[in-house]
């Protein structure tokens, strides 16, 4: 048996992570000169916060945050599969990277594997969550870590933003192209690509074609074969996510849905409103 160590950018809940013997590294957030960091804030606060205008700063797991979680852990004599946020969002990979070298020349006769998983938020959870499945299974820790280098670019990061003003005050796009897709109606779909960053793909005309559309993406790629479990995340909208698992439902049958909240962390970039999908398929 060995132990999986991953970081608050999976948002998995603390309830989930428990189920699954996780250990859990938390990214910070800095609003009004505090860090917050695990459940010093609730995603819903965060999104309160956002909607009034704040816009906090998230600082990647530094090296000693990591080595601070992986030291207790093989001291118990436990080997250890770090599941890493993506090298193309995050310097918390590279940081999992440093520790992990420094600690394996205090503990040679320990395993120690970082990956980076090139995924985010209910990505990143999806993908954790088959890796626990493996090891509860009795897979070796060289086996499971094969299989998710090997299926990590299956997992499909299919997102839309409700508030493109949010997006400005950001920095991630332009004043003119935010108030007129606000004039406009008009809501991006957003993904991860097989790099780990995020890429612009489309634009639909209105809330409800934006969500048809993660569905009309999910149908054309899904390969349940390797895990029919689907995550939504949500930016403090439920009923978008409702909505979304409804179609699931209707169009794939019964199928494990699990809904929970957009974390702090990634939240703090894609503002409220968000709704994230996370899926293996085909392709990205």
């Amino acid at each position: 048996m060995f132990q999986i160590l991953t970081d608050s950018s999976c948002d998995l809940s603390a309830e989930l992570a428990a189920r699954l013997k996780l250990d859990v590294v938390s990214l910070s957030i800095e609003m009004d000169g505090v860090v917050y960091t695990g459940s010093d804030m609730s995603p819903k606060e965060l999104y309160d916060h956002l909607r009034g205008g704040k816009l906090p700063k998230t600082s990647a797991v530094n090296p000693e945050g990591w080595a601070a979680a992986m030291r207790p852990r093989l001291e118990a004599g436990l080997d250890l599969l770090v599941l890493a946020f993506s090298s193309g969002l995050s310097a918390t990979y590279q940081s999992a990277v440093i520790a992990a070298e420094e600690l394996l020349e205090e503990f040679p006769h320990r395993k120690l594997i970082v990956i980076d998983t090139l995924c985010a938020s209910r990505g990143q959870g999806l993908l954790v969550y088959s890796a626990a499945k493996l090891r509860d299974e009795g897979r070796s820790i060289e086996d499971t870590a094969a299989w998710v280098e090997d299926h990590k670019r299956n997992v499909c990061h299919w997102v839309t933003v409700e508030d493109l003003m949010h997006l400005k005050r950001g920095g991630r796009i332009g004043a003119a192209t935010a108030v007129v897709g606000t004039m406009l109606n008009i809501k991006p779909i957003i993904r991860v690509d097989d790099a780990g960053k995020l890429e612009n793909l489309a634009k639909c005309r209105g809330r409800k074609a934006a969500l048809n559309y993660l569905l009309d993406r999910m149908a054309e790629s899904w390969i349940p074969e390797l895990n029919d479990t689907v995550y939504i995340g949500h930016g403090d909208c439920m009923a978008d996510a409702e909505y979304l698992k409804a179609g699931i439902l209707e169009r794939f049958g019964d199928r494990e849905v699990l809904i929970d909240y957009v974390g702090a962390v990634i939240g703090a970039h894609t503002g409220p409103g968000v709704v994230f999908i996370a899926f293996y398929g085909k392709q990205r």
